[in-house]
């Protein structure tokens, strides 16, 4: 397990294709029915590469961002690696969003594309 964990770390490292994830591919899916895509990086991180139809709502100002939104509204989330996107994804629904989506991060969700 460790040697795949190795290979796969290295394969993304150098930039080879990866299979997408399934969480990626879902998060295609919602993107194309129309969801709100939501990167929740850094506006630094946000400035050096986004996926076009994404706005950016930084994981520390989420309940800012998110004040005047529709709870039920269809939302994808990516972060860099899954972890912030995945810390957002708690956070909303504790909040009593309803349509969530982690769709991991972004090279993942590039590569399902």
């Amino acid at each position: 397990m460790k040697r795949l964990i190795l290979v796969v770390t290295l394969l993304a490292s150098f930039g080879l294709p990866v299979a997408a994830s399934e969480r990626a591919e879902i998060g295609w899916q919602w993107i194309e029915q129309g969801a709100m895509v939501v990167d929740v990086r850094t506006e630094q991180e946000f400035a050096a590469g986004h996926l076009d139809q994404a706005v950016n709502f930084p994981l520390s100002e989420l309940e800012k961002h998110f004040a005047h939104i529709d709870k039920d509204t269809q939302i994808v989330l990516y972060c860099r690696s899954g972890n912030r996107s995945g810390q957002a994804y708690q956070y909303l629904k504790s909040q009593g969003f309803t349509n969530l989506h982690n769709a991991g991060g972004l090279g993942e969700i590039q590569n399902a594309k």
